[in-house]
């Protein structure tokens, strides 16, 4: 935007100063050669565009106007040309910094998110993402979709998430996980294979348009299978059927309900080996846990007797404030001061 105001800017500039050079110089050679307007004018554009004088001016004002036109020409000119070349080395030099800069943030990112696709549902999940402060990369190849990265000011790939070089590219080496958001199935059944077979452990959330290409994308590795349409149906119902259960579900989920966190139970964390009891997590924290992945599955309304152990995942709800807390509870021992 800055570059287009100042092009716009430098424009102006040029035609008031043509603008004022002509019409000064055509009307001091009307008063002072006794021309009419348009041999004035036909003068004064021969000696300001430096082609050469129609013929010599008689008289000192004249000659010492002609010298004012030419230089002030020059200048107009010179200026001119200053702005086109500053316009051409602005684009090719800047556009090749920002694209270098670009790279290289990306080449730093570790732990990121990469957003495969940046439709509809690809900048809805990176709205969520950004509002969260978890770092991504936007993958994708329509104009459309990179210029909306642009203008949240995200880093982005021009490539195909079909394409090694390009899931390279986006870090997929180093990313902790992956949300395949393409329109087209197929798209998401390949990319979701290319992923699992370079990266098993990564995890891969991939968006699907029926059952059957749900069931496909499991089959190909994907952790979690979205159907926005199925999703989309199933909460309609819901809205009709249970509308204040629905009510109820869409305030938590929503950014004005609780927050929720997944917080990882690690070796050197004072919880370990403790239960939730005798943690008493929630006077101390004003948060709840509401749940306890264990290597067995998943342990949901855990209750006080509930032992935590190392590689635990405690999901979390609360008050910003609460979650924060119930994070510090959390920390490895040499974390806390």
């Amino acid at each position: 935007m800055e570059e287009e105001g100042f092009s716009r800017r430098a424009v102006s500039i040029l035609v008031i100063a043509l603008a004022v050079l002509f019409t000064g110089g055509t009307v001091g050679f009307m008063r002072l050669l006794h021309e009419s307007w348009h041999a004035a004018l036909y003068r004064t554009i021969v000696t300001a565009s430096l082609t050469g004088l129609d013929s010599t001016p008689h008289g000192l004002w004249a000659e010492l106007l002609t010298i004012v036109i030419v230089l002030s020409g020059v200048a107009i000119f010179g200026y001119f040309a200053a702005q086109i070349f500053d316009s051409i080395a602005h684009s090719v030099l800047g556009g090749a910094w920002r694209e270098k800069k670009r790279r290289k943030m990306i080449d730093q990112l570790r732990d990121h998110i990469i957003v495969c696709g940046y439709g509809r549902v690809g900048r809805r999940a990176g709205a969520e993402l950004r509002e969260a402060g978890v770092p991504y990369v936007v993958l994708d190849f329509s104009e459309e979709a990179l210029e909306h990265a642009r203008e949240q000011g995200d880093l982005y790939v021009d490539g195909s998430g079909s394409k090694d070089e390009d899931l390279v590219q986006a870090g997929v080496d180093r990313a902790r996980g992956i949300i395949v958001a393409s329109d087209d199935d197929g798209d998401n059944l390949y990319i979701t294979l290319s992923v699992k077979a370079r990266r098993p452990e990564m995890t891969v959330i991939a968006r699907g348009s029926s059952e059957e290409a749900e069931r496909k994308l499991k089959l190909a590795g994907a952790d979690r299978v979205v159907t926005p349409y199925t999703t989309a149906g199933r909460l309609m119902a819901q809205q009709m059927i249970k509308p204040q259960v629905a009510s109820f579900l869409s305030a938590m989920s929503s950014t004005e309900g609780p927050s929720f966190e997944e917080i990882e139970v690690q070796s050197t964390c004072r919880a370990v080996g403790l239960t939730i009891g005798e943690l008493n997590v929630a006077s101390r924290t004003g948060a709840h846990i509401i749940a306890v992945r264990k290597r067995a599955g998943l342990e949901m309304r855990p209750n006080k007797d509930t032992v935590l152990e190392e590689s635990d995942v405690i999901v979390g709800v609360g008050s910003s404030d609460e979650i924060r807390r119930l994070e510090a509870m959390f920390e490895p021992r040499d974390a806390v001061v």
